[in-house]
């Protein structure tokens, strides 16, 4: 037994795709517009310091908002914060340089290599592409790394 569709139901899914696109296309082409630095931004040192200023901003209010509801002088949470933050950074191990994180990847690559897990042009593409900044970190795009940390 065959059954046709009738224009209305045919209208209905089309209606309810339309819908479906425009629900996920519109927030990916805002999201994008966002994204998207603005002609003339500059170079990239000046759109971090626009980001460093954003972020203090972001935290002058945190504190000043902290500060409101715990009935206390806003210097006082500043200072609170600041010395919680040199507190965390003076934990935190120090990051290997620019340097020590290429030597550590050329080690892994060359005894990937001598392994027989790559071959040597395998290997000599892989440190183009780093230099060339196609993966993320440092030198690259993006801000997560992982170049020389042992495990990944």
């Amino acid at each position: 037994m065959s059954r046709t569709m009738s224009k209305k139901h045919l209208l209905a899914g089309l209606a309810a795709a339309g819908v479906l696109g425009v629900g996920i296309a519109a927030p990916t082409v805002a999201f994008a517009e966002d994204a998207t630095p603005t002609p003339g931004a500059g170079s990239s040192a000046e759109q971090g310091t626009d980001r460093q200023q954003q972020k203090a901003a972001r935290q002058g209010e945190f504190a000043e908002a902290l500060a409101k509801e715990l009935g206390v002088p806003t210097e006082k949470v500043t200072a609170a914060l600041e010395k919680l933050h040199e507190q965390r950074t003076a934990d935190r191990p120090e990051r290997p340089s620019a340097e020590d994180r290429r030597a550590a990847l050329k080690d892994r690559l060359a005894q990937a290599v001598e392994d027989g897990k790559l071959t040597q042009e395998q290997a000599d593409a892989i440190t183009k592409a780093v230099e060339a900044g196609v993966f993320p970190g440092p030198g690259g795009r993006g801000h997560h790394g992982g170049m020389g940390t042992p495990g990944k």
